[in-house]
């Protein structure tokens, strides 16, 4: 058995349409946004992208989107597509590994409970944030589950980097539209006791 997350064609189209590098934090949150915006309105995930940058130098390595409901794959979530693509791409399952330029990890709302778990174990040194989970939860009826309070420290105390609302008016925007669409909002038993 295998398991396979295919990335929509528009995304591979789109990505070529981007320089290599994207050295400000804000052209890398506008990437990603723009991603984010395109997978809903293209019928191909949830509102969600993530794109995974040298820290340094903005190279491009990786843009993942959310393939959540298309795959039928709970753990499809922008940030494990983008940090799966990149670790591929790259020939290893540790971004900050020794030799290796420091990697960011970009995407337009703060990680669920889950992709949360993911950032430590990917190796990246930075996360750069649009909307916050509040902000997620509020506009589009999303649960991003539970995460540790002071999950900023919890980041920092392992070597990573945090920095919040960059662009976060934009991403909520984009948001709207989503829930706007009436596209599906999917949670895990969708609130169900049973």
């Amino acid at each position: 058995m295998r398991v396979s997350i295919e990335i929509p064609a528009w995304v591979l189209t789109e990505q070529t349409k981007l320089p290599t590098h994207l050295t400000s934090t804000e052209a890398q949150m506008e990437a990603v946004i723009h991603f984010s915006r395109l997978n809903f309105q293209n019928q191909t995930g949830g509102p969600f992208a993530a794109g995974v940058f040298e820290k340094e130098t903005g190279k491009l390595i990786a843009i993942g989107v959310n393939r959540v409901v298309p795959e039928h794959v709970s753990s499809a979530h922008a940030e494990i597509v983008a940090l799966s693509l990149a670790q591929q791409s790259l020939e290893t399952f540790d971004l900050g590994g020794p030799g290796m330029p420091h990697h960011r990890l970009v995407v337009n709302g703060r990680p669920c409970a889950m992709c949360f778990g993911s950032l430590p174990w990917s190796g990246i040194r930075s996360l750069v944030i649009g909307a916050s989970g509040e902000q997620i939860e509020t506009i589009t009826g999303f649960d991003e589950g539970p995460i540790h309070p002071r999950w900023q420290d919890e980041l920092q105390s392992r070597g990573i980097d945090v920095i919040e609302d960059v662009l976060a008016d934009q991403a909520c925007d984009m948001f709207r539209e989503f829930a706007a669409s009436g596209a599906k909002v999917y949670n895990g038993r969708s609130g169900s006791d049973d």
